[in-house]
């Protein structure tokens, strides 16, 4: 391979010993907006103190569902969007920079309205990317690393596709005169929003289909009428390629293979490819999950063993390969935390140890 690449498991070391990295949530953490600036100093002096004790590191901090379900960095109120860059992602990117830890995170979404216009999409998407881009140039000034957006998967959630997170990737960073990354998520894919064919238009005429995707709601209204409609429906769906994934963006596999050596944090679940259920690894789940540990780690390499793209920032020296396992509100913690270790004890298949070389770890799948 011609980069090398060393890779850093994160496990949860109160219950898994053998674990030397943590990735922090705002929502229970360091929400800057719900804890504020007092609280955070204070909160980033103790996880000082618990590595130094510990020898445990806060490897990278992640946003959570409280910026999640907002339309935050694309609200249609600029009040609002710098709100959110001027009292969120300032505060947490200066965090991150006094840890030394990386920082991942979706914070926006676009309105409903704005699907409906090809226009007012790209739009939005431009207003997304200055932002990103004033907030990279400022994690450049505090001398901090890697800051990523995690890929999603559904129009309103830019970005969703490979193309779309490779232009971002490239845009921000030529914009911010700074790397810029993005986070993968095993389990942010599935195929319900591929352009149907014409067969499938044929057939729905008058009639659509449960789970059904047209794009924009004109197109819903035609598919709702007679047959004499669908050339204007046709051209309607063909007219806003935006609202439309491709077959290889609902793989996971073809996320790595093509982008995986720019993503520094890649978030761990098992799937069954349709939903993001973040379910753990154990042996049950595994039998008919999709993700498998030798899989991710070969689509991987070929990332790396592709010419480096132009205009991308220099590819991830190292990536953090971290478990998002998420519980019921109800759950018996005690019940769950033994998934947590057997999913840990399942990549540890994959890699023995910390800090291995991609090349070392496909070796050993041989």
């Amino acid at each position: 391979m011609c980069f090398n690449q060393s890779f850093l498991l994160l496990m949860f070391l109160s219950d898994f010993r053998d674990g030397h990295y943590i990735e922090a949530g705002a929502d229970t953490e360091l929400d800057p907006l719900f804890m504020g600036p007092e609280y955070l100093a204070d909160w980033a002096g103790a996880v000082k103190k618990a590595a130094a004790a510990s020898g445990v590191r806060v490897a990278n901090l992640y946003s959570g569902h409280g910026t999640y379900t907002t339309l935050g960095l694309t609200h249609t109120d600029p009040r609002v969007r710098r709100r959110m860059i001027d009292r969120w992602f300032k505060p947490m990117i200066a965090t991150a920079a006094q840890l030394g830890a990386g920082l991942g995170f979706f914070a926006h979404g676009f309105a409903h309205y704005i699907l409906q216009d090809a226009a007012l999409y790209n739009e939005a998407i431009n207003v997304l990317e200055d932002g990103l881009a004033e907030l990279n140039a400022y994690a450049a000034s505090c001398g901090y690393g890697k800051l990523g957006i995690e890929q999603m998967y559904s129009p309103h959630q830019y970005p969703w596709t490979i193309t779309q997170t490779e232009h971002l990737i490239r845009t921000v960073t030529e914009k911010s005169k700074h790397p810029f990354y993005f986070t993968e998520d095993l389990g942010h894919h599935q195929r319900k929003f591929q352009r149907p064919d014409d067969g499938k238009l044929k057939q729905m005429a008058g009639n659509i289909p449960p789970g059904t995707w047209l794009g924009t709601d004109k197109a819903f209204t035609l598919a709702e009428k007679s047959k004499e409609f669908l050339p204007e429906l046709a051209a309607e769906i063909r007219n806003n390629p935006h609202l439309f994934a491709e077959e290889r963006d609902g793989d996971c596999y073809a996320w790595l293979s093509e982008l995986g050596a720019y993503s520094p944090i890649i978030h761990l679940q098992q799937t069954d490819g349709f939903s993001s259920a973040h379910l753990p690894f154990t042996a049950e789940r595994n039998a008919w999950g999709i993700i498998d540990g030798s899989l991710v780690l070969r689509a991987l390499k070929t990332s790396y063993d592709k010419p480096a793209k132009s205009s991308m920032p220099a590819r991830c020296e190292e990536i953090y390969l971290t478990l998002e396992l998420f519980t019921s509100t109800a759950a018996i913690m005690h019940d769950f935390m033994p998934l947590v270790r057997e999913s840990a004890a399942y990549w540890r298949r994959w890699i023995p140890r910390d800090g291995m070389y991609l090349n070392e770890l496909v070796d050993l799948l041989q």
